[in-house]
């Protein structure tokens, strides 16, 4: 479905300061993602390298970003790690083939492939600089019945369904692995606040309740795969 969306950097920044009070989601988010990942990591869409900051156990991150402010924070924030490189690139570019001299392992794209117009050209791409047998980790937002002006205002121009991730990144050239829903209590405060309390921002004080609850959840999730929920976590091989 092909939206006009209306980002702002400044709401983009607001909404970042705001999930900083949620510090338990992001470990978890990380830690699911980490566990699927090889030695030599591109990540695409690094913003300021808040997942990257995971990684420096690998034998080499490059972090590319579209943003010249985040690659700026980026590479000062790892500058004294030999094995990070950030580079300023659009991953819709052509010249995004080039990152193949690095001979990554694996790739992994954390809630930025909503964010982009053409989501099959970027896995694509992806593709090409993926090894057959490498793997993507992807990251998005699940269930187009939860859009709303939040994710408008975030720039986002869909959510993705088991089905819909999984048809583009076939089409795209890779087989799917894991294909899983995460955070079902989050689909239901996104539906409420997009639904029926109508709001254009996220609220801080439902995000740090929300994030108390994140080690129950997560235990419970680790043991129950749920048939829904507010994010969708997929596992790619380049076939």
């Amino acid at each position: 479905m092909k939206r006009e969306v209306h980002a702002t950097t400044e709401y983009r920044v607001a909404d970042q300061k705001l999930m900083e009070g949620a510090p338990q989601y992001f470990l978890w988010q990380a830690r699911l993602a980490k566990a699927e990942l090889g030695r030599r990591v591109l990540e695409v869409g690094c913003g300021a390298g808040n997942f990257s900051r995971h990684l420096q156990d690998r034998e080499l991150v490059v972090g590319v970003d579209c943003d010249p402010n985040c690659i700026r924070i980026w590479n000062s924030r790892f500058a004294d790690l030999p094995g990070y490189v950030g580079c300023l690139q659009d991953a819709e570019s052509p010249d995004f083939a080039d990152l193949k001299r690095y001979g990554f392992d694996s790739i992994v794209c954390l809630n930025v492939l909503e964010h982009i117009a053409d989501d099959e050209l970027l896995l694509r791409r992806m593709a090409e600089i993926c090894p057959v047998g490498g793997r993507v980790v992807l990251m998005v937002p699940a269930f187009e019945s939860l859009y709303g002006e939040i994710d408008a205002r975030l720039g986002h121009y869909r959510r993705y369904t088991r089905r819909s991730l999984g048809r583009v990144a076939t089409s795209a050239g890779f087989t799917v692995r894991t294909l899983r829903y995460m955070n079902p209590l989050g689909f239901f405060g996104w539906w409420a606040n997009a639904k029926i309390l109508k709001r254009t921002e996220q609220s801080a004080a439902q995000i740090e309740a929300f994030d108390r609850l994140v080690p129950v959840l997560s235990t419970l999730e680790s043991c129950i795969r749920p048939p829904f929920g507010q994010s969708l976590l997929a596992v790619l091989e380049r076939a």
